[in-house]
């Protein structure tokens, strides 16, 4: 009874309201030593991506360990409309600071960061809010939690659900959906307020930083050219080795509508020999450079298609954009801290083995593939996550050709949103990636199609494409680029009649 009242002093002490009314574990957990919290992140005053960055930096050397990121929006200033669009996301992690201790060492950061008191909902370089602490509720004269406005803030809810996943994982998550304005949890108060119909209308969108802009990957579908620098790719191995050849087809694919470049100069063909991190930056980096300096590069984004860390980050440290790891992290273990070091956006794709063994009988089974192939590469982004690479620049492709036969091959194409559904039931922020295909020209279709060699597997790849688009494709990787660009264009404007159509229903 004695410990009982002090916890109970102490609760209240620091304003806290025992969750045992709601949670069946209560008063216990006060005295627990790690609390898992939710913090809220704004910025729309200067580099808005530098100051979330550097906050985060801040919040990880002060001891609190961040364990999942919401996805990044851009969105309109609410109340005070008059100010620059906002950067938005939340993290989610765990510390050993009281409430109020949290509070201080956020406030500290705001203001090291630039942050004076200013205007209420005015301008800001960071805000940084505590939307959850631990199992508790909190209200004392400096802090309120949950945060008294979060239910009725598309921009603050969206990255909030963004950080849990569609299954209640722990107590503490229950007890968060609990907290919120609607008796069936935060995702019905998320729903209620408009949920994912809000993204893209009403001055919010998800957003990717590539280089120096915030790419919005909705508006349509986006096309990436494959350029092999091998002498040895299934497709076209030999054909762009020299920098004069590479720069002319980087034009051609350009010309006929690519958005990205895809520069790869180690092949991942079955059975491919592996060379050296030397070997294949001696092949890359002069043609990159070239490649860099074309007028035609303006606006578009340049990925490199390998899976060492060190090619990775002499390749961005010289311009690249995009980072496209065939492995998902596991052919390097360095890999994703140096992507976590860099920032870079990152493409995980699913592959077990390495390209020697990923069609071996053991790497070919699976019960259900497309949500197998979900939930490992999910296991490859949370190892990601907690070195520091950011949720909001990561891009998943679930690897077709890749330790698949055939049979899976077209489930994959036919289960897009059933692999998203299966990453969500983990991470909706995940889940909610951009999702890159890469069917073209492989094996599966010269079998189906009784079509041997590569070039002549085009026609059915523009139907891979197709399928996948419709299904939720957001990025093709292609080696014919004119026609798949006509695919895509149709399967946009399909897309766009059938939402009509929804809505109009």
């Amino acid at each position: 009874m004695m410990n009982t009242l002090k916890q109970l002093k102490s609760a209240s002490r620091y304003g806290l309201m025992s969750a045992s009314l709601r949670c069946r574990r209560g008063l216990a957990s006060i005295h627990s030593p790690e609390q898992e919290v939710v913090i809220a992140l704004g910025s729309n005053v200067g580099d808005r991506l530098h100051n979330f960055n550097e906050a985060l930096e801040m919040i990880k050397k002060s001891g609190i360990s961040i364990t999942r990121h919401g996805c990044l929006y851009e969105t309109e200033p609410a109340y005070v409309t008059d100010q620059p669009q906002f950067l938005n996301s939340a993290v989610r992690g765990f510390t050993n600071l009281g409430p109020h201790e949290l509070l201080g060492v956020l406030k500290k950061i705001e203001k090291d960061l630039g942050r004076t008191k200013g205007i209420r909902y005015g301008p800001r370089p960071i805000d940084l809010d505590i939307l959850f602490y631990g199992k508790f509720k909190i209200n004392s004269e400096n802090l309120v939690v949950p945060h008294e406005r979060i239910w009725e803030r598309p921009f603050v809810m969206a990255p909030l659900v963004d950080v849990l996943g569609s299954l209640i994982e722990n107590d503490t998550v229950a007890c968060w959906h609990s907290m919120s304005a609607h008796p069936d949890g935060i995702f019905e108060c998320w729903k209620k307020l408009g949920g994912e119909s809000l993204i893209g209308k009403d001055g919010m969108k998800r957003v990717m930083p590539i280089g120096k802009r915030l790419w919005d990957w909705s508006n349509k579908t986006h096309v990436m050219g494959v350029l092999n620098l091998t002498p040895d790719s299934f497709s076209d191995g030999g054909k762009f080795q020299t920098v004069q050849a590479a720069v002319s087809q980087a034009r051609s694919m350009i010309s006929q509508g690519a958005d990205i470049i895809d520069l790869g100069a180690q092949s991942t063909r079955p059975m491919a020999i592996r060379i050296s991190p030397q070997e294949e930056l001696d092949r890359l980096i002069p043609i990159l450079e070239a490649i860099l300096k074309m007028p035609e590069i303006d606006n578009k984004f340049i990925s490199i298609d390998t899976f060492y860390s060190e090619v990775a980050r002499e390749a961005v440290i010289k311009g690249a954009h995009i980072v496209n790891d065939v492995s998902g992290g596991r052919l390097d273990s360095k890999m994703v801290s140096v992507i976590a070091d860099l920032q870079a956006p990152y493409i995980a794709m699913h592959m077990r083995g390495e390209p020697t063994t990923m069609q071996s009988l053991e790497n070919l089974k699976y019960d259900n593939v497309c949500s197998e192939v979900g939930l490992e590469l999910y296991d490859r982004i949370r190892e990601a996550e907690i070195s520091g690479v950011r949720s909001w620049n990561v891009m998943i492709d679930p690897g077709i050709g890749f330790s698949k036969d055939s049979e899976q091959n077209l489930d994959i194409l036919n289960g897009l949103s059933e692999i998203r559904e299966s990453i969500g039931r983990k991470s909706l922020a995940v889940s909610h990636a951009p999702l890159v295909i890469g069917p073209s020209r492989k094996r599966f279709l010269g079998d189906i199609c009784k079509r041997m060699c590569a070039v002549e597997r085009d026609p059915a790849t523009v139907a891979a494409v197709t399928c996948g688009v419709l299904g939720g494709a957001n990025i093709v990787r292609v080696h014919n680029v004119g026609d798949n660009v006509d695919a895509v264009k149709l399967c946009d404007a399909m897309m766009i009649r059938r939402r009509l159509s929804s809505r109009q229903g």
